[in-house]
């Protein structure tokens, strides 16, 4: 559930009465039952009726965003842009959730949860990769553009259908698979001497506002930013009821946070602001908050089996005081600008909701220690004695706790008399904002916290109680499971490179130039062809014999074969290029080799270009490279990781039997 404003709906009440009155009588529930899919049809009929009223509204208020250059005017349409956004983005939610066969219903009870915060996905427009890339096939690598139609609608495809992923790991696949092909594209059509003429458009995900930028990088941010996205929608929708739901959503937020990482460290001069670093950074921390907030459920869940364990309940304070902690740097860094400036004001709020209220839960776990510890418990605590913060009036180690069951009593009540404050302040956060009053789960959740909390402090309430001396102290945060920030599993997606019949991306790219050569026909002399062959995928000319008739044909020393008798043989191995070659008869054998060619420009020089750049390793694939040739770096530069100017080189081959050599 994203927590943004939207305009009420009355068709939506006027459904959610009838709902209501019919389901007050058996023969209301029974028409209710025989009348659903008819219901539900019409419910989202209503959905895709308000999402075109608001594309419709997004596409005039981006015309005019465009059009002027006055900055109030600008101001006051990026803000009407985001809230067009929201609105999108809550409706589809609405509509996918109402399309879902298997939704998670949240369990009722004691065992309610505070919502989390996910985020929308990034949307973006249609894009028209066949004309651009069909010019660059058929002008720079020489080949018909209209025969990688196929290829071409396959990308287009899986494109498109990035757009709209389902909110599980088929989305990621999804996602990662497309992202690891942009990595292909960019090795082989994208390059500071040449790139396709693509413009990839995307909307801000938290104000809406359209950016717009020609690097192909930008598209594979968004991707990138898309997939920490969708893992906090997979982590929202968990069930925290169970320990198996908690472990999953504290997975899910801590690849998220991991995601959002990646892009902060590869990514500069960011175009839209949910894509900045001061954005990204505020992100990681939430994520990381989400995932810590999970971990504190689990072990909730686990010590309900124990509930009169002193050193139990003592540790759930002091995670509790470490989710609060996580929740107060996130809510520091969502009110300062320039986070605060684009970021929704219901985010914020809730962020202050939630470090009160796991605050407040600390207090009272600490209470729950010192009144319901069992005899056992009520002796040293080796290990846990130091839970309070020091202060100014204590030692530094901090105070202990008390061994006396009535100086238990009293810091206990002082505890709760904390609890009690900071849950009421939790609630008077989620009375002042807007769209937090809707959500009603979060109030169920902190009134049913303030109501433990009275009760217990209501049985240790004594009529003798004239005067409280005692103060309760802080919680030293701790936890026993740190999150872990996870990098996004982009490795486990295997895909293939969908122009792979170009050939091998460390020669066919647009950062090479070649001449084609040939065919040229020859015939196997005493001496062989003249030539030595070394290497796979294409096989290199190592070296030509002065005078043999390999030189007179025009073949020289760095040459690609890259057709034998009509045959393409990019691909192929050296031992099957001399296996043709050792088969051929008298008529001899037809070659064709690509020579290449000095680059125009060098490519060292000239200021770095703000954009992501990663290795084929980082991107979760590996293109074979052929050791016998320079390995150009498929990317300018990195940040993190610098490639290797030089490679290994095998020695040429030095068999005499071999037909290739002379």
């Amino acid at each position: 559930m994203i927590l943004e404003e939207r305009p009420d709906d009355p068709g939506a009440s006027k459904d959610s009465d009838r709902l209501q009155e019919d389901s007050s009588n058996p023969k209301g529930y029974d028409s209710l039952m025989q009348n659903q899919p008819g219901q539900l049809q019409s419910h989202r009929a209503r959905l895709h009726q308000q999402i075109s009223k608001e594309l419709r509204m997004r596409t005039g208020a981006e015309n005019l965003y465009r059009a002027t250059s006055n900055t109030w005017v600008r101001q006051t349409v990026a803000l009407e842009l985001s809230y067009v956004n929201s609105n999108l983005q809550l409706l589809k939610e609405e509509l996918a959730e109402l399309s879902s066969s298997a939704d998670v219903e949240q369990p009722e009870g004691e065992s309610v949860t505070i919502p989390m915060i996910p985020l929308g996905l990034k949307e973006t427009k249609e894009l028209d990769w066949a004309t651009p890339l069909k010019e660059l096939i058929s002008e720079h690598f020489g080949e018909d553009g209209t025969s990688y139609e196929t290829e071409i609608q396959e990308l287009e495809d899986l494109r498109q259908a990035t757009r709209t992923p389902s909110r599980d790991e088929v989305g990621l696949d999804l996602l990662a698979a497309y992202y690891s092909q942009l990595c292909f594209l960019d090795a082989r059509f994208f390059s500071p001497a040449r790139s396709p003429r693509l413009l990839f458009h995307w909307y801000d995900s938290l104000t809406g506002v359209p950016a717009q930028q020609r690097a192909l990088a930008f598209e594979k941010g968004s991707i990138l930013f898309n997939i920490g996205a969708l893992h906090t929608q997979i982590g929202a929708r968990q069930d925290c009821s169970c320990t198996e739901g908690t472990s999953h959503a504290a997975e899910a937020f801590q690849r998220a946070a991991g995601a959002f990482r990646l892009l902060r460290e590869n990514f500069s001069h960011a175009p839209s602001p949910d894509m900045s670093t001061a954005a990204l950074s505020m992100l990681e921390q939430l994520m990381v908050a989400q995932a810590q907030e999970c971990i504190f459920k689990g072990l909730l869940l686990r010590a309900s089996d124990t509930p009169d364990s002193c050193p139990a309940q003592l540790q759930l304070a002091q995670e509790a005081a470490q989710v609060a902690a996580e929740y107060r740097l996130v809510h520091r860094v969502m009110a300062q600008p320039p986070v605060r400036d684009h970021l929704p004001a219901s985010w914020t709020n809730l962020a202050h909701v939630k470090a009160e209220h796991f605050s407040a839960l600390a207090h009272y776990h600490t209470a729950m220690a010192l009144c319901e510890g069992s005899s056992a418990d009520k002796g040293e605590l080796p290990g846990q004695e130091r839970v309070f913060q020091p202060s100014a009036t204590c030692e530094p180690q901090g105070p202990t706790l008390p061994q006396h069951p009535e100086e238990r009593r009293k810091l206990a009540k002082a505890h709760l008399k904390r609890a009690i404050l900071g849950q009421e302040e939790a609630l008077r956060l989620h009375t002042l904002c807007r769209v937090l009053r809707k959500v009603d789960l979060l109030q169920v959740v902190v009134t049913q916290a303030l109501g433990r909390s009275l009760a217990k402090y209501s049985e240790l309430e004594r009529e003798d109680d004239f005067f409280e001396a005692v103060e309760a102290p802080d919680i030293q945060p701790k936890t026993h499971q740190a999150p872990e920030v996870k990098m996004p599993s982009l490795s486990q997606v295997k895909v293939t490179d969908l122009f792979h019949r170009l050939g091998p991306l460390s020669v066919f790219s647009t950062k090479n130039r070649w001449q084609l050569v040939g065919p040229v026909r020859m015939t196997r002399g005493e001496g062989g062809f003249g030539f030595t062959l070394r290497g796979d995928s294409p096989v290199l000319i190592a070296a030509v014999v002065p005078g043999s008739q390999a030189e007179s044909a025009g073949l020289k020393e760095g040459d690609y074969i890259v057709s034998v008798n009509g045959r393409p043989c990019k691909w192929w191995k050296h031992v099957e290029v001399v296996a043709q070659l050792r088969g051929m008869g008298e008529d001899g054998v037809s070659l064709q080799v690509v020579s290449l060619l000095p680059s125009p420009e060098p490519r060292s020089t000239g200021p770095r270009r703000p954009a992501l750049l990663w290795s084929q390793r980082e991107c979760g694939f590996e293109t074979p490279m052929p050791a016998r040739a320079r390995p150009w770096p498929i990317l300018a530069w990195s940040r993190k990781n610098k490639q290797s100017k030089t490679g290994s080189q095998p020695d040429p081959c030095t068999n005499r039997n071999c037909v290739t050599c002379p």
